[in-house]
């Protein structure tokens, strides 16, 4: 995992997500989960982008 991956994990975690992953499930969970609240964001972008 790069350095600019971790910092838009803490940042924006639907961008970090859609940048490796594409506009796919995945960046729709991600949205959900930082619409939710940032820190279930930030703990799915961490998971997906492994």
């Amino acid at each position: 995992m790069s350095v600019l991956t971790v910092i838009l994990n803490i940042l924006f975690p639907p961008v970090a997500v859609a940048l490796n992953h594409g506009i796919s499930g995945k960046l729709l969970v991600s949205i959900i989960c930082t619409l939710l609240g940032w820190i279930p964001g930030v703990i799915h972008a961490f998971i997906v982008n492994k």
